[in-house]
């Protein structure tokens, strides 16, 4: 990557099942398809099964992405499961003044994450339950990192998750979203 050129890297922390690569792919969507700016989106994963843990990316910058490496320095870090601490090491790599997103009940002290870190955290998953009807957080999470940081647009999100998901279900992701981008504001 270039001096110059901005990016953002953003790391998903999930489980199989649980939407993280389908997350990654909609915010890259959103911000290359909405916002006029240059996205790539990639899993990482073996031949995981549902619950196993699961990592996906998502680069976001001002010029064409020529890096097709995974992840190490992210600028943000989405959790969708707080069960994840303790299994996985959210925490690495990322650099002083990155934002952690961490769909949980806790409160940010109770996570013990550093202080050199912004940690916001929100109960994605009652929110899900409540609006979309089950616990998958990947689009509720969506409208948090567009609440808690200038990543990207709530209506970019919006209008990806609608090129993204049949419409019936898209309309619930949506205003799931949109509650969890007021309850971070």
């Amino acid at each position: 990557m270039s001096q110059n050129m901005h990016v953002e890297e953003v790391r998903w922390h999930g489980r199989g099942g649980q939407g993280a690569v389908l997350g990654a792919s909609i915010l890259g969507s959103a911000a290359a398809l909405y916002e006029g700016r240059y996205a790539t989106s990639f899993p990482s994963f073996g031949a995981e099964r549902r619950g196993a843990p699961v990592q996906a990316f998502t680069r976001i910058a001002d010029r064409a992405i020529r890096t097709r490496s995974q992840i190490y320095h992210p600028t943000k870090v989405i959790v969708l499961d707080d069960t994840l601490f303790g299994v996985v090491d959210i925490t690495a790599g990322i650099p002083a003044g990155a934002s952690v997103l961490v769909n949980t009940s806790k409160s940010v002290p109770e996570l013990s994450l550093p202080a050199s870190i912004k940690v916001v955290t929100l109960d994605a998953s009652a929110i899900a339950r409540e609006i979309i009807g089950v616990a998958i957080v990947n689009t509720t999470m969506l409208g948090a990192l567009a609440g808690a940081t200038a990543l990207v647009s709530l209506d970019a999100v919006k209008r990806a998750i609608a090129d993204a998901l049949p419409e019936k279900v898209a309309k619930r992701n949506i205003a799931a979203a949109e509650a969890a981008y007021e309850k971070v504001r």
